[in-house]
């Protein structure tokens, strides 16, 4: 009988070691409650691997990002300087560039291209000339949407340069670059007036070329964005509306320019539909950074 008891005693205690959730079930369990939009639900089970591991690096990343999601922009910054501090040096970089996200929510060019340039400086250094490419085009964008079209250029001009600093670029990746600095130009030419709106129309045909000849039907996608975009700043929302609407629907920045477009046109319910769609995408990178905030604004009632 005693030999019996201990079998089953020990049968449940391994039934029961084996039922606790680690803290990777934890972070894995809170990143499906954040993107389903459940940060609060998400950050108690961030708080319960943390106490279980006070140096995992997952659990800060993720918690900054939950918080920066909620708009507690302060509280985010906090657990992501943990995140950088605790690190490892393959991560390092996810870290850096999340804390950049996090000024951009609050459209703080500034605050972010201190982080992103870290980043940049890190790929010069290793040669990865493309990795810096793409580095200062993220830059850039959160210039451009953050109402600097200098500083956008400055940084676009630079992630176009430093591509071609990569020896064996092909034609058609010659080409792919190529696009993307036209594509830049022609939205940085729209957003400083729209007395450039000519301009801007030269880059997108100058755009399209270039993706004919790079021969990436992948990036066709972009073009209604571009024309969209431009067609936005410049004022003609009805052209936005048609071409945005032929873009990335899980794109929350296509998204939250088309509930602008709407709302120019007069129609708020539509816009109000679009806001809402936007905060349904709980993504944490720089086109959310704009959307995000000002789908909330809008569906509070700000102007």
């Amino acid at each position: 009988m005693l030999r019996i008891f201990v079998f089953f005693l020990l049968n449940a205690l391994c039934v029961a070691q084996s039922s606790t959730p680690t803290a990777q079930d934890l972070l894995k369990q809170g990143q499906k409650l954040n993107s389903e939009g459940k940060q609060d639900e998400a950050l108690a089970l961030y708080r319960q691997a943390l106490e279980m591991s006070s140096n995992l690096y997952e659990a800060y990343l993720d918690s900054g990002i939950a918080l920066d999601l909620k708009g507690n922009y302060t509280e985010a910054r906090q657990q992501l300087a943990k995140a950088i501090e605790v690190a490892p040096a393959e991560s390092k970089q996810q870290a850096l560039r999340a804390m950049a996200v996090s000024y951009a929510l609050e459209g703080n060019a500034a605050g972010a291209a201190k982080f992103e340039q870290q980043v940049f400086d890190a790929r010069m250094f290793a040669h990865d000339f493309i990795g810096a490419a793409e580095i200062a085009n993220e830059l850039a964008r959160i210039f451009l949407e953050s109402g600097d079209a200098a500083g956008a250029y400055k940084w676009y001009k630079s992630g176009y340069e430093t591509s071609q600093q990569k020896s064996d670029l092909t034609v058609a990746d010659k080409n792919l670059w190529l696009f993307r600095w036209e594509s830049a130009q022609a939205r940085v030419a729209v957003r400083s007036g729209k007395t450039r709106n000519d301009e801007a129309q030269q880059h997108i045909a100058a755009a399209k070329a270039a993706l004919d000849k790079a021969n990436n039907p992948d990036q066709a996608r972009f073009l209604p964005y571009l024309s969209g975009y431009v067609a936005f700043y410049a004022g003609d929302y009805k052209t936005a509306i048609a071409e945005l609407q032929k873009a990335d629907q899980h794109d929350p920045l296509i998204l939250a320019l088309l509930a602008e477009s709407y709302e120019k046109t007069g129609d708020s319910s539509q816009a109000a539909e679009y806001y809402r769609k936007v905060l349904t995408l709980n993504t944490h990178n720089p086109t959310n950074a704009f959307a995000r905030p000002l789908a909330r604004k809008k569906l509070a009632g700000g102007s």
